[in-house]
């Protein structure tokens, strides 16, 4: 099977993945893992029209996905992963969905998070499914567009530690 990317953005398809990276990625079929997306015909129809021409969109629950990529329905295609939270990708590595890399892109700034980048802001719950995912071996990377240099994200998150000390 061909997940030819794993994506984390809280605005899910939108401008920067509509566009820039799915011209860079080329993916056949993005899927939207979201529980609360998955629920919402509202929802689902903003991202279906966020999504470029040829470009086939699922918007599934983390429990469908996890169940339909091991069951090989998407094989042929080559899928591009989209979901708001780290913890989503967890659920899916420890289901055994084979997730090399995430590229973490941006997570909003709400009153309980803290910044790691200007676009990236997590709360410490977050932190420690990071480092769970790494410890997993899935290579976590920070790039918000295709033509930004990709940044190690954990050596991000052990800068934000050490300077929290």
């Amino acid at each position: 099977m061909a997940i030819i990317a794993a994506r984390i953005d809280g605005r899910l398809v939108h401008g920067q993945v509509a566009n820039l990276w799915t011209t860079k990625l080329g993916p056949t079929r993005i899927i939207v893992v979201d529980d609360a997306a998955a629920k919402s015909d509202v929802e689902k129809s903003g991202l279906r029209m966020a999504t470029p021409d040829g470009v086939r969109l699922s918007v599934l629950d983390t429990e469908r996905a996890a169940k339909q990529i091991l069951d090989h329905r998407y094989d042929s295609q080559k899928v591009f992963l989209v979901a708001k939270r780290p913890e989503t990708y967890l659920t899916l590595v420890m289901a055994g969905v084979p997730i090399k890399e995430i590229n973490v892109g941006n997570m909003s700034q709400t009153d309980e998070t803290r910044s790691i980048t200007k676009s990236i802001n997590v709360v410490d719950a977050d932190v420690e499914t990071f480092e769970e995912l790494d410890s997993l071996g899935v290579h976590l990377v920070a790039q918000m567009v295709p033509g930004d240099p990709a940044a190690d994200f954990m050596s991000l998150l052990r800068k934000d530690r050490r300077s929290e000390q």
